[in-house]
């Protein structure tokens, strides 16, 4: 029997990278998967083939992690259409680095609504429907922990913010069986940052293993958090990051 058989899950952003591998896995895990993207239409059908082609029932939802009136609404109509929620999955992000001096408020302010504010009323949202045996799985980053050189002070920033936001949620939570955990990637070849970009030797030499991994390391990581085998583990910040923050 598959381990997620009979649940249903959703993954923020999961029209590429990081999050189509992991709603990929979950649907092969046996979930039906609903997921969100914002203007990557096309990868949202690719994502959404995955599922169908897995056996699943699936659900691609636009929607922009910056606007809370679309987090939540992504959420209900998970509930709605597929019957249920039992995992959600926060992995929405993006990546506005650059010299301290340059940074707007403007790129504050989404940089803050995408990695925080929508990672909080997703889960709050989530925590409304969510019985016992619920997960709340958020993506963070290697940099949040350890940050090797600048202009990232802003993504640091927001990131970091997720240690206590998990942190909260698992003991807001706990009563009720559901868990809350963080897993946070270091370099992963993706379109964002891929093995053969101008920066990846340098993130290379930062790692213990010498490589990067994939998406399905993190997508490995977050199916274990969802699946009876996470059950006893919450409040946990899990790094999958080559030795990044070794």
């Amino acid at each position: 029997m598959l381990e997620l058989a009979g649940k249903v899950a959703l993954v923020t952003g999961g029209s590429r990278g990081i999050g189509a591998a992991i709603v990929k896995r979950l649907a092969r895990d046996g979930a039906d998967v609903a997921l969100t993207y914002v203007s990557a239409a096309d990868g949202g059908r690719g994502a959404l083939a995955e599922v169908e082609a897995a056996g699943r029932r699936g659900l691609a939802i636009a929607a922009d992690s910056a606007d809370p009136a679309q987090v939540a609404r992504a959420v209900e109509r998970t509930v709605a259409e597929l019957g249920r929620l039992d995992i959600l999955v926060n992995n929405a992000g993006i990546a506005l680095m650059g010299p301290l001096e340059a940074v707007t408020l403007e790129q504050v302010d989404r940089t803050l609504a995408i990695h925080v504010r929508a990672v909080f009323i997703a889960s709050q949202a989530a925590a409304r429907t969510m019985g016992a045996g619920g997960r709340i799985i958020s993506i963070g980053s290697c940099l949040a922990d350890r940050v090797p050189g600048p202009g990232t002070t802003l993504y640091s920033m927001s990131k970091a913010a997720l240690v206590g936001l998990t942190k909260g949620l698992a003991r807001d939570l706990g009563s009720r069986g559901i868990t809350a955990n963080l897993v946070q990637p270091g370099p992963i070849d993706t379109d964002m940052n891929p093995a053969d970009g101008p920066g990846a030797d340098q993130q290379r030499s930062l790692l213990a293993i010498g490589q990067y991994g994939t998406a399905d390391d993190i997508a490995a990581t977050v199916a274990h958090l969802a699946g009876e085998s996470g059950r006893f583990i919450t409040g946990a910040t899990v790094a999958v990051d080559g030795g990044f923050a070794a």
